[in-house]
């Protein structure tokens, strides 16, 4: 006669620890995505580094205090940390955001990350008023003519052409003739170089 007690039922995570436990990976992977490194991302949210690694790897249990301002940094919904699938929708929310002194720009990217796309469109800024960052910039012309001032220089771009420059240098760029121009940015951090070229127009 077999003594052996009968085997117990095995017992199945919650679906709220299944969601949990979902976390780790996909702040790994927000991360990854974004290019950012453990120290950059405490520096942006006010987490230390060891308690973003622990997150990382499911070592912290995740907590709105945590993980609201990481959504913030990455520029996600919180449903994106705790909800989302593991193959989410790819598609980038186009929000569109005023520009300081006229016009709007649309992000491509989720952000953030090394190099960051925006779609723009450009009204008359009055007068130039030149400005240096870190970064690196590159624009093509969709539509319209941008006046683009570079230190000594001051260009006119139309559609189909291309400027890319150091953000050190003082710039500032408009329309060029009181119409609105419509260009596509891409802006990387310092070093980030596109080594795009525009095709010569024939």
């Amino acid at each position: 006669m077999d003594d052996k007690p009968p085997p117990q039922p095995t017992r199945r995570p919650s679906p709220h620890q299944a969601v949990l436990d979902e976390v780790a990976p996909r702040l790994r992977r927000l991360r990854a995505r974004s290019g950012l490194t453990l120290a950059a991302l405490s520096g942006t949210t006010g987490i230390s580094k060891s308690t973003l690694s622990r997150l990382e790897f499911g070592q912290r249990r995740p907590s709105l205090e945590l993980l609201l301002p990481l959504a913030a940094a990455y520029q996600v919904p919180l449903d994106d940390l705790v909800g989302a699938p593991e193959v989410g929708d790819p598609r980038v929310r186009l929000t569109p955001r005023a520009l300081p002194n006229g016009g709007t720009a649309v992000p491509l990217t989720r952000g953030p990350g090394p190099l960051q796309a925006y779609k723009m469109l450009i009204a008359d800024r009055g007068e130039p008023d030149l400005r240096t960052h870190e970064g690196y910039e590159w624009l093509y012309v969709l539509e319209g003519r941008l006046r683009l001032v570079l230190a000594e220089h001051d260009l006119v771009l139309g559609p189909g052409e291309v400027a890319e420059f150091d953000t050190r240098v003082p710039h500032w760029f408009t329309s060029a003739d009181g119409r609105p121009v419509e260009i596509l940015s891409l802006f990387g951090r310092q070093g980030e170089r596109m080594h795009v070229r525009a095709k010569p127009r024939g």
